[in-house]
């Protein structure tokens, strides 16, 4: 492991997921991070260094923790800093469209991997033991791969290896349809009832997933994963289905009565 302990680390972006990576870090690695909209203050208060861009990817391996609608922007960005052989990492929760352009925009000589931690700073706010992250390689050694994922797996981590499309694919449904349905109660204006069962229950828990995220993230999952409008789509034309079944019993029950819409 001695590749990432004790190795420098940059992260770009210092949101809630920076300093949450940032935390996990610090006690391995020397930390900088770069964020223009968060105070030099608020990043040492941390323990990483605030630094500037350039300095930041001069590290060993650097973090890109910016929201997917930023990302292609800063890869132009940042290219002319990165040193042979750094390892440039991604956290995007879509995969197929941030492998192409660090593919296309980053130089030859730099080190690829995309990665998705399926946690975030509420869910591993106390500890990373049992949750998932997916890891897709793109350019990178195997002995350098497999010293990346021996340090994962040290911090608890389950490490689900595949390629950029099959994530999205599988993501499209455990994640942005999962988003889909809680924005969707959150507008419908579900809320806790003294009259309830364990069902509705387990139901208003998808409104805890989604009440700390931005919508700009729930835009970004829907609108760069090619098979999310799929599997809305599939969704709602299911939810049609059901209502239409259920409105041809109603009449049917109530002898042909035409019901309020």
């Amino acid at each position: 492991m001695a590749f990432v302990v004790n190795c420098s680390i940059g992260i770009i972006g210092f949101g809630r997921f920076g300093r949450l990576m940032a935390h996990y870090l610090l006690p391995d690695c020397h930390v900088r991070a770069h964020d223009t909209s968060v105070r030099p203050e608020a990043i040492a208060a941390v323990g990483a260094a605030p630094a500037a861009i350039g300095e930041v990817c001069r590290s060993d391996i650097v973090i890109l923790a910016v929201p997917i609608s930023r990302l292609q922007g800063l890869l132009s960005a940042i290219r002319p800093h990165l040193p042979p052989e750094c390892l440039v990492v991604d956290v995007c929760s879509v995969k197929e469209q941030p492998v192409r352009w660090m593919q296309e925009l980053l130089p030859e000589t730099v080190d690829i991997l995309g990665t998705h931690p399926m946690f975030g700073p509420d869910s591993a706010a106390d500890s990373l033991d049992g949750r998932k992250i997916v890891i897709c390689p793109v350019r990178i050694g195997a002995k350098r791969l497999e010293k990346v994922k021996r340090y994962l797996g040290s911090k608890g981590l389950v490490l689900i290896e595949t390629s950029a499309e099959d994530h999205d694919r599988q993501i499209a449904v455990s994640l942005a349809l999962t988003h889909t349905i809680g924005r969707s109660l959150a507008l419908f204006g579900a809320k806790p009832q003294v009259i309830d069962t364990e069902g509705y229950q387990r139901l208003l828990r998808i409104l805890e997933v989604v009440e700390n995220d931005t919508w700009q993230l729930f835009e970004d999952m829907n609108r760069y994963n090619l098979y999310a409008q799929d599997a809305r789509q599939a969704f709602i034309t299911a939810m049609h289905d059901i209502e239409g079944k259920l409105r041809g019993k109603d009449r049917k029950t109530c002898g042909g009565m035409k019901l309020r819409s």
